[in-house]
C-alpha cells in the first residue's frame, strides 16, 4: 500500500511540475512577437509629401551632415555621386571641396597597380568596407545595407483599407516613416519574458525581427547644426530620413510637376474632345 501511495504521490508531483513548465513556456511564448514590425511606424509630416510636395534643401543638407558624421562609418552609398550634391544648393566649388575630403581607390596606373587619390565630383561616395564579408565581420555578423535606395527599398505595408486611401493622397513616404521610427525606437524596453539574442538591440519598429545588430547610432548633441536647428535624436532621424528619400528619388519634384502637367493636359484634352463630339454630331439624329 505504501509503495502504491509513493507512486501516486510521485506521479502527482511530476504532473504538477509538467504543468508548471507548460505554464512557464506558455507565458514565455506569449511575450514573443508573432509579426514584424511589432509596432507600425507613425505617419510623419514631410515637406515632400503629397502631389505638390518639394524637398526642404536646408533639411537635406542637415541630413547629409548626419550621414557623413554618423551613418557613413558603417553604411555605403554606392549609387550617389558627389556632383549630385549641387541639387542640394551647394556650389561647384563646395562640391569639389566636399569630394576632396574623401579618399577613393583608382587605377591601375602605368605599373598596373591600384592607388588612392582625393575624391572628385564625378566619384561616388566610397564604401567604408572593402566587401560585404568585412562589413559583416565588423558589425556583429550583419553587413549594413547600402543607403542609396534605402528609403524606397524599406517600408511597412499599410494594409487594407489604408492603401486605398493612399492612392488618392499620393502617400509614398512609408520608407522615411520607417527609417525615422527605427532610429528613434531604441528607447523602449522589451516586454517581460521576451528573449533578446546577445549582441543585438531590441527595436519594436525593426521590419525583420524583434532586435537588430545595429546599436543605437544617434544621441542628442552628437552632430552640430550651424543653423540653430534642435540637435536631438528625433531631429537627426527626421533629417537623415529626408536625405535618404532624396538619394533614392532625386527627381521627385520633377516627376510631380510632370504628373500635374499631364493631368491638366488630359482634362483639357478630354473637354475639347467632348465639345468636338457635341459640335460634329449635334445635327445628326439619334
Amino acid at each position: 500500500m505504501n509503495r502504491i501511495l509513493s507512486v501516486l504521490v510521485a506521479a502527482g508531483l511530476a504532473a504538477a511540475g509538467a504543468a508548471g513548465v507548460a505554464r512557464a513556456e506558455e507565458a514565455h511564448n506569449a511575450a514573443e512577437p508573432t509579426h514584424f514590425p511589432i509596432h507600425k511606424p507613425t505617419e510623419e509630416s514631410w515637406s515632400f509629401a503629397g502631389p505638390f510636395g518639394t524637398y526642404d534643401k536646408a533639411q537635406l543638407q542637415r541630413g547629409l551632415k548626419v550621414y557623413k558624421e554618423v551613418c557613413s562609418a558603417c553604411h555605403s552609398m554606392n549609387l550617389v555621386s558627389f556632383r549630385t550634391l549641387e541639387h542640394l544648393g551647394y556650389s561647384e566649388a563646395q562640391v569639389k571641396a566636399f569630394a576632396a575630403e574623401y579618399t577613393v581607390q583608382d587605377g591601375p596606373n602605368n605599373d598596373g597597380e591600384m592607388f588612392e587619390r582625393p575624391g572628385i565630383p564625378s566619384d561616388h561616395f566610397p564604401a567604408p568596407f572593402p566587401n560585404a564579408i568585412a562589413a559583416a565581420a565588423a558589425n556583429n555578423g550583419a553587413a549594413p545595407p547600402d543607403m542609396s535606395l534605402l528609403a524606397k527599398a524599406r517600408g511597412v505595408e499599410r494594409g487594407f483599407p489604408t492603401f486605398v486611401f493612399d492612392i488618392f493622397t499620393q502617400y509614398a513616404e512609408n520608407g522615411p516613416d520607417y527609417i525615422h521610427a527605427l532610429l528613434t525606437g531604441y528607447g523602449e524596453e522589451p516586454p517581460a519574458g521576451m528573449h533578446i539574442p546577445e549582441g543585438t538591440y531590441y527595436n519594436p519598429y525593426f521590419i525583420a525581427g524583434k532586435s537588430l545588430a545595429m546599436a543605437p547610432p544617434l544621441s542628442d548633441d552628437q552632430v552640430t547644426y550651424d543653423d540653430g536647428t534642435p540637435q536631438t535624436v528625433d531631429q537627426y532621424s527626421r533629417d537623415v530620413s529626408a536625405f535618404l528619400m532624396w538619394t533614392a528619388e532625386p527627381h521627385l519634384e520633377d516627376r510631380k510637376k510632370t504628373g500635374f502637367s499631364v493631368m491638366v493636359f488630359l482634362l483639357l484634352f478630354g473637354g475639347l474632345v467632348y465639345l468636338t463630339k457635341r459640335k460634329v454630331w449635334s445635327d445628326v439624329a439619334h
